[in-house]
């Protein structure tokens, strides 16, 4: 991002043709704040939805490849990271060794699938394989003991993601389901697979049986349900159809408990080793691993798989151009390595400075509007502000960075079992947690991505250097701009530790009730009034948003909004009046501060997409992070003159009133 000389003066950050001022703010304040952008930023045929998280991370995928195609271009030592993102970027961008190699690189994992001749044997081959499973394990922080790492069991084992995709029968879910097993049967067919169709029909099969056992995204969401702690010896009575003992030792982990999630889900998963004949299980497994597999392979077998899940799914009509996805799978591989060049050239400590201080501005308005709630206790008033000020906080970068010397890249072997061996380095990273003390300097994004994150087990919030840029950050802009945009993500941030599901973890990340029971009644009564909300929301004609599904998300928007808008007033106050009531650009800093934050949503999306991501995207659309966030926020209908006429406007005894 360009830095400017402390004596230049500050713009407004607000670029005026972003807006659409045909439109009426008060009838459609996004299509006010955004439609220029919209108008000006149309969707191409690569892409499904493209806004302004989008845009921001376009820009940093071409500085990240300018840094890495720097690399990829000379010879570098066998081992040292430069080698290894040089190989894996010059073996993602050729196609044409995969169209020779074929699927001769997997074959190897499909003849094993093929070898497995009795049931006995899948205990240790589901603790072995990389490529198929029926449920997930992974490490983390015991949510009742957040000091400790824990090995966790999570649902898996249908590739379309939610459940409902299976089992909802409306006419659009149907002919997705229809076009599905339609793909599944092609795929089979490009590997040589016989009866292919038959083979197409197990795989829905086994894959409804777990969906419609699996939870909802809504269970999902209930900290308490998917956490259930037992020794491995009651996990075998849980589950007695695996042999637990065998698959710990294959999977290389030794361990006296575990947390499982989804109970029902893993129960039905045993049942299915033991009932389902054997063959149809090696079915699902190699279409489990074709499924991996896919876009490591020919372009044949890559367009093969788009065409189901991007366009059929998403709408998209062409593929990202491989330089994207060589870079995408850099990213995945190597992060860290790749994220200590990006900060290095692109991320300014100055950035890191301004942000401490608004974050510090956005805990003290956060604690203020805490004290002044007339709803909670001061009881509880106090354990929600001993958590508040007990927030880490993280910016741009780690202090120190991940150790990639074990991970192997070698382009003398197949960029699949490249691929294979970068997984398996990931897993072993992974299971290298188990039973010891939580790593509180560990990141959970790279300093690259355009994005931000709370995490309840250690109570932190971080922001990555790539998204402290324009539209969310600009260190030439004024503290209306600032405060809008990434201020209200700080506080959308800082909010998660306080939603339905954070407000269940304590200051110290434990998963321990710091409520008194008439508080947490008027709580969940004030989110209720936010899920009904959004319920209300028509999102496409006769589907209407989930409130269920998007109330945490739903609830940070709203916390983000009242706890910034504050402490930019509380900044504002210390300014003399004439500067403090300024009008630039024609808005005042009111209503520069909503325009900053409409336009962090500005984007564009397919019918597709919506009806996608309505099923599995916990946060609400961009239009409604606006239309739908916005009319619940008394300061937005002052900054803009909101009347009763409006079509946005919602009565001020209906408005929700949480944070």
């Amino acid at each position: 991002m360009t830095m400017v000389s402390c004596n230049k003066p500050l713009t407004t950050g607000i670029h005026t043709e972003n807006l659409d001022t045909t439109a009426i703010p008060q009838n459609d304040f996004y299509q006010y704040a955004c439609g220029g952008w919209m108008a000006s930023n149309p969707l191409t045929p690569e892409y499904s939805r493209f806004g302004s998280f989008d845009k921001l991370g376009l820009q940093n995928l071409e500085q990240v490849n300018g840094l890495i195609q720097d690399i990829a271009a000379k010879k570098h030592p066998q081992g040292s990271i430069a080698q290894k993102i040089g190989d894996i970027y010059n073996l993602a961008m050729d196609t044409a060794r995969r169209d020779r190699e074929g699927i001769a690189p997997v074959e190897k994992t499909l003849a094993q699938i093929r070898s497995i001749n009795s049931r006995e044997e899948l205990s240790e081959v589901l603790g072995r394989a990389m490529d198929f499973q029926l449920w997930a394990m992974y490490v983390e922080a015991d949510a009742m003991n957040s000091s400790m790492n824990i090995l966790n069991e999570y649902q898996a084992g249908f590739s379309l993601g939610e459940k409902e995709y299976y089992l909802d029968t409306d006419e659009q879910t149907t002919s997705i389901r229809n076009a599905y097993v339609a793909y599944v049967e092609k795929m089979f067919s490009l590997f040589g697979i016989d009866t292919p169709a038959e083979r197409a029909q197990t795989v829905l099969r086994l894959e409804t049986r777990l969906a419609k056992a699996a939870y909802s995204n809504v269970e999902l969401r209930d900290p308490q349900k998917n956490y259930n702690k037992m020794s491995i010896a009651q996990l075998q009575e849980l589950v007695p159809q695996v042999d637990w003992k065998v698959y710990f030792q294959a999977l290389g982990i030794e361990l006296d408990s575990l947390s499982v999630g989804q109970i029902p889900h893993l129960q039905e998963a045993g049942k299915m080793l033991a009932e389902e004949p054997l063959e149809d299980l090696k079915t699902l497994f190699t279409w489990q691993t074709i499924e991996g597999a896919a876009s490591a392979l020919t372009t044949e077998i890559y367009m093969t798989s788009f065409d189901f899940y991007g366009k059929v799914l998403s709408g998209r009509e062409e593929p990202s151009p491989l330089w994207k996805r060589a870079v995408g799978i850099v990213n995945g591989t190597l992060g860290e390595a790749v994220g200590q060049m990006y900060v290095e050239k692109y991320f300014p400590e100055e950035n890191k400075e301004r942000m401490l201080a608004l974050v510090h501005n956005l805990q003290k308005a956060l604690g203020i509007r805490i004290e002044n709630l007339t709803w909670m206790s001061d009881e509880t008033k106090a354990k929600a502000l001993e958590k508040l000020n007990a927030i880490t906080i993280k910016i741009g970068y780690p202090d120190s960075w991940r150790d990639y010397s074990k991970l192997d890249i070698n382009s003398d072997d197949t960029y699949y079992a490249n691929l294979q061996r970068a997984a398996k380095f990931e897993q072993e990273y992974s299971l290298s947690y188990l039973g010891k003390p939580v790593d509180k300097a560990k990141w959970f994004m790279t300093p690259q991505t355009v994005n931000a994150y709370y995490n309840p087990s250690s109570n932190e919030i971080c922001f990555p250097a790539g998204i402290l840029q324009y539209p969310f950050f600009d260190m030439g802009a004024d503290d209306a701009f600032n405060y809008g945009a990434i201020g209200v993500v700080i506080g959308h941030e800082m909010t998660h530790g306080f939603d339905d599901q954070g407000c269940q973890f304590d200051k110290d990340g434990n998963m321990a009730n710091w409520w008194t029971p008439e508080d947490k009644a008027a709580f969940d009564a004030r989110t209720k009034v936010m899920e009904e909300a959004f319920n209300r929301i028509e999102v496409a004609p006769g589907v209407h948003a989930n409130g269920a599904f998007t109330l945490g998300e739903n609830i940070a928007d709203h916390g983000g909004l009242q706890v910034s808008y504050l402490a930019f007033c509380l900044n504002e106050e210390a300014k003399p009046e004439k500067e403090r009531l300024q009008t630039r650009d024609g808005f005042t800093p009111a209503q520069r501060f909503f325009l900053a934050y409409a336009n962090v949503w500005a984007g564009n999306i397919r019918p597709e997409e919506i009806l996608n991501r309505t099923k599995s995207d916990p946060h609400s659309l961009g239009r409604w992070r606006v239309n739908g966030a916005l009319p619940q926020i008394n300061a937005w209908y002052d900054a803009w003159n909101v009347t009763e006429e409006s079509p946005l406007f919602v009565p001020q005894e209906q408005r929700v009133s949480i944070w």
